[in-house]
C-alpha cells in the first residue's frame, strides 16, 4: 500500500466518527435520529457534517422515503463498497481479539 493510498483512506473514513457511523449504518442503525442516539456524545452538527462528507465522497447514499415533516431518510453504504464493509468487519474482529489479549495480559500481572 502506498502512502498516497493511506492519505486517501484517511480522507474517506478517517477521524473520530466516520468508522463508527459506518459500523452502525452497516448494522441497520441507518437513520439520523438512531445514529445520534447510538453514538451518544456526537453533536447533531458533527453527525450531519460526517454524513455529508461520506455521501459527497460516494461512500454512502441517502434514501428519502418521505420528504414531509417528519422526514424519513435512510443512509446506506453503496453496494460497490462491499470491500469497505468487509474491512470494517475485519477491523472489528481484530479489535475484539486485541482487547481480549490485552485483558488477559492485564489479569496476569
Amino acid at each position: 500500500m502506498s502512502p498516497r493510498s493511506l492519505e486517501v483512506i484517511h480522507k474517506l473514513i478517517g477521524g473520530k466518527w466516520k468508522i463508527r457511523i459506518l459500523w452502525h449504518i452497516i448494522h441497520g442503525e441507518n437513520r439520523f435520529s438512531i445514529l445520534k442516539k447510538v453514538l451518544g456524545d456526537i453533536s447533531e452538527k458533527v453527525l450531519y457534517t460526517n454524513l455529508k462528507e461520506l455521501e459527497s465522497n460516494g461512500i454512502i447514499y441517502k434514501e428519502i422515503v418521505k420528504k414531509e415533516n417528519p422526514a424519513i431518510i435512510y443512509y446506506h453504504i453503496r453496494k460497490e463498497h462491499v470491500d469497505l464493509v468487509n474491512a470494517i468487519e475485519k477491523l472489528h474482529k481484530f479489535t475484539k481479539k486485541y482487547n481480549e489479549k490485552m485483558n488477559e495480559e492485564l489479569t496476569k500481572k
